[in-house]
């Protein structure tokens, strides 16, 4: 078998913070623990298979700059998915990652009719079981690409057209099974072009009843053949299209309410699209999980100076300290897990530039782990919100989240106290306090 990665060691060690080995973890030592369980059990770390191995650093502006010899062409595409995969499963078991994420079409390649698309589908999964036999490695999650054809230009689910529509449930429905088959823990739903760019052709109603009707199809077929991973739902604003009916956990949220998928359906939040929705990574995890529909995240981040999807590989501690923090809060990972979906940057070309992105990736999560875990055990932050919502725990604050206080009541109360006294939030100090954990974290 051809080795792609020859300049790498297999497997990339843990050598401490002291260390200056770029291949090598600085942070993330898979077998320590941290509170009740190991740092491999809390991280849950997958590679995308997209963006690692189906992408050549090609963009809007030029041509491919990445070295990948995978991708050469020519071959059959069978054959080239194969050598592929081969390559893609010794990078998982050099790097030591867990699992891996994969689109179907990122394993298996298009065929001229359906039938021979889900036949070359069926095959790759074969080929990737055992692959997953040989390396341990395990599958966090598969998802159907319902965008990238042209087919899809106005949506899947949401498409005007039912023809699209039972195309994509078929995809769907080919998808979930092969990730059925791998032992998937999850199973993801991107809405890619679920959204519109102008009401002038758009049946508003009409686009979210199909949507409703799609999950609740997918939920069916998850019954139906026994699976019992997660379904996520991703959300995402603005890019592809202008008004994404997944903008962000909020209007997911909403949207599960609306069809009755609660406790079927959970969201999959990848930090750059919250970033691009407004919000802080912290937020959509604590919004997840206030809305009890917390699943899976995909770990990368954006550009402030840049508003669309750069897909970078996390670099900021702080950042994903807090968002690290509203997991373990919540409760921390289930089924789901940390997927780097980020890729390089196209002047990073080199082949084992891929390897010195996901170990700092990984050393950065590893670090907020441990900052995240020290904040939770101490209880720094925990205190101060109690503090600050000591009034709720009187018997005043009890009557009235009890029911027992009207409108009227209440107004009496106020004309027979004083101005209510104000108290300081404190958050420059509380800031201070969350960079001192992130220093010392070790």
């Amino acid at each position: 078998m051809t080795e792609f990665f020859t300049t790498v060691p297999s497997p990339i060690a843990y050598e401490g913070p002291d260390s200056d080995n770029p291949l090598a973890f600085r942070w993330y030592d898979a077998n320590r623990v941290v509170g009740d369980r190991t740092m491999a059990e809390h991280l849950r770390f997958a590679v995308a298979y997209w963006h690692s191995f189906n992408w050549d650093g090609f963009d809007i502006f030029g041509a491919g700059t990445l070295d990948r010899p995978w991708l050469t062409g020519g071959r059959h595409p069978m054959d080239e998915a194969k050598t592929k995969m081969a390559a893609a499963f010794e990078f998982f078991e050099k790097l030591g990652a867990p699992f891996f994420c994969f689109h179907d079409v990122d394993i298996s390649p298009a065929g001229s009719t359906f039938r021979e698309t889900a036949a070359n589908l069926d095959e790759m999964v074969d080929e990737a079981a055992a692959h997953m036999e040989r390396t341990g490695v395990q599958l966090l999650w598969g998802t159907a690409n319902l965008f990238s054809h042209p087919r899809f230009q106005a949506g899947a689910s949401t498409n005007p057209d039912p023809e699209v529509f039972a195309h994509a449930a078929a995809q769907v429905a080919n998808c979930m099974e092969a990730t059925h088959r791998l032992g998937g823990a999850n199973y993801v739903l991107w809405g890619g072009r679920e959204g519109y760019e102008t009401l002038l052709n758009t049946d508003l109603k009409r686009e979210l009843d199909q949507m409703g009707r799609f999950l609740t199809m997918v939920v069916e077929h998850k019954r139906s053949i026994g699976f019992k991973g997660t379904i996520l739902l991703e959300p995402k604003p603005f890019e592809p299209t202008k008004h994404q009916y997944d903008f962000d956990v909020a209007a997911c949220h909403a949207f599960l309410e609306r069809y009755d998928l609660i406790g079927e359906v959970f969201v999959n939040i990848e930090v750059n699209h919250a970033t691009l929705a407004g919000h802080d990574f912290a937020h959509e995890v604590a919004a997840a999980h206030t809305a009890g529909i917390f699943g899976s995240i995909d770990a990368n981040a954006g550009d402030d100076r840049l508003g669309w999807d750069v897909d970078r590989f996390p670099v900021s501690v702080e950042q994903m300290t807090l968002g690290m923090y509203e997991i373990l809060k919540g409760g921390g990972f289930t089924t789901g897990g940390l997927n780097f979906d980020a890729k390089l940057r196209r002047q990073s070309s080199e082949r084992d530039d891929l390897f010195h992105a996901h170990i700092g990736g990984m050393d950065t999560m590893a670090r907020s782990l441990l900052a995240a875990h020290a904040m939770l055990s101490d209880g720094v932050l925990s205190t101060a919100i109690e503090d600050r919502y000591s009034g709720w725990s009187t018997a005043f604050g009890k009557r009235v989240m009890a029911g027992k206080e009207t409108l009227d009541g209440l107004r009496d109360h106020v004309l027979e106290h004083h101005e209510p006294e104000r108290h300081s939030g404190r958050q420059e100090l509380l800031e201070n306090i969350v960079a001192r954990y992130v220093e010392r974290a070790r």
